[in-house]
């Protein structure tokens, strides 16, 4: 028997590590000679205020959902993909070959082409990492990280070379075809009569991420395959019993984990970029680890923590740029939410624990 209900698991604990997080949070700011509360008044203003705010708040949480549900994928196959920076930087590049050399009539086509491409490409480069696990008994925590250097460093290579446009001094690639441009949340809300700011990233690709979410809520839990990834991840000599392969759970999980990772780029580059820089990630592979985490590597708990760290992302800069609190100060609240729901879940979770457990007991005493 369980010793607390699942509610409390996905649910309340996280809850708990986050206040918790928000007490530390507010004792800093003190700290520095801020108030809290108008710190976190000017945070939701600046995020959830108006549209501009949300735009920007739902642009990175598009982000962190697909860097989310690669961790996720990773950690239910009890693998620990801390790859994901590297895999969307090559899922970018997955995603720049194909806008800048295929002429797309309609950028429909081409969101479904440079899907297909980030997904081929953050799967490629997820492949090496986990076949050098597979058969040859490698970290997959080691490689991937090593392999998020080895992406930075090609595609630094190829930005001031092959893919730099004449004449240009920047390591980027030429603007896309207009025909590749996906729409913004402006465009995609206004049929309905909904207003939304012109000049925020948000996009289209956000509803895809929401697909992502409902595509790998199914896969985990209403498939084979979902079953034998479980199954791996809680006994790996019991799932040898029963027939499943250690090696294919291994390569399917990272290949579909890279994938995810490599979706990201719709976002950040076909989206709102439309063109491939360098640093286009700029950490969300990494943030992508603390959603999951704080997400129990459930798709809804992954969106709602994606929508919480989008929210600190943006009231961060919001919190930058109008008082005295310094940009790394999000940095800090990141880390504690990842302290709390990740290093210190027990801190949280035993004592819980032995309080529905003390409960239950006087149920039954009761009866």
């Amino acid at each position: 028997m369980d010793a607390m209900p699942k509610w409390a698991d996905v649910v309340l604990i996280p809850l708990i590590s986050l206040i918790l997080a928000a007490i530390l949070s507010a004792l800093v700011i003190l700290a520095i000679g801020e108030s809290p509360t108008k710190a976190l008044m000017l945070m939701i203003d600046g995020a959830l205020g108006s549209t501009y705010g949300w735009g920007y708040t739902l642009y990175y949480a598009t982000n962190f959902i697909f860097t989310g549900l690669a961790v996720s994928i990773a950690f239910h196959a009890r693998m620990f993909n801390i790859g994901g920076e590297g895999q969307a930087m090559i899922g970018g590049l997955g995603v720049a070959l194909v806008c800048l050399f295929i002429p797309w009539p309609h950028w429909s086509l081409a969101l479904l082409g440079g899907t297909i491409a980030a997904a081929l490409f953050g799967a490629a480069w997820a492949a090496i990492p986990a076949f050098l696990q597979a058969k040859r008994g490698s970290h997959i925590v080691i490689t991937t990280i090593m392999f998020n250097f080895i992406a930075a460093a090609l595609l630094n290579y190829l930005l001031i070379g092959a893919l730099k446009p004449k004449g240009s001094m920047e390591p980027a690639t030429g603007k896309f075809p207009e025909a590749t441009h996906l729409p913004n949340m402006h465009e995609v809300l206004a049929p309905f009569g909904i207003e939304f700011s012109k000049a925020a990233p948000a996009n289209i690709s956000f509803f895809v991420a929401i697909l992502a979410c409902f595509a790998v809520w199914a896969l985990i839990w209403r498939t084979k395959l979902g079953y034998e990834i479980r199954a791996f991840g809680h006994s790996e000599s019991a799932a040898k019993y029963a027939g499943i392969s250690p090696t294919k759970i291994i390569m399917v999980s990272m290949l579909i984990s890279g994938g995810l990772a490599g979706m990201m780029a719709i976002n950040n580059v076909q989206g709102e970029a439309e063109r491939l820089v360098l640093n286009a990630v700029e950490g969300a592979g990494f943030i992508g680890i603390a959603v999951a985490l704080m997400g129990r590597s459930h798709p809804f708990g992954v969106f709602l923590a994606a929508i919480l760290f989008g929210f600190l992302y943006q009231g961060g800069a919001e919190l930058a740029l109008w008082t005295k609190i310094p940009r790394e100060m999000i940095v800090v609240i990141q880390a504690l939410v990842i302290l709390f729901t990740g290093a210190l879940d027990n801190m949280v979770r035993m004592p819980l624990e032995r309080m529905f457990l003390a409960a239950k007991r006087r149920n039954k005493g009761a009866a």
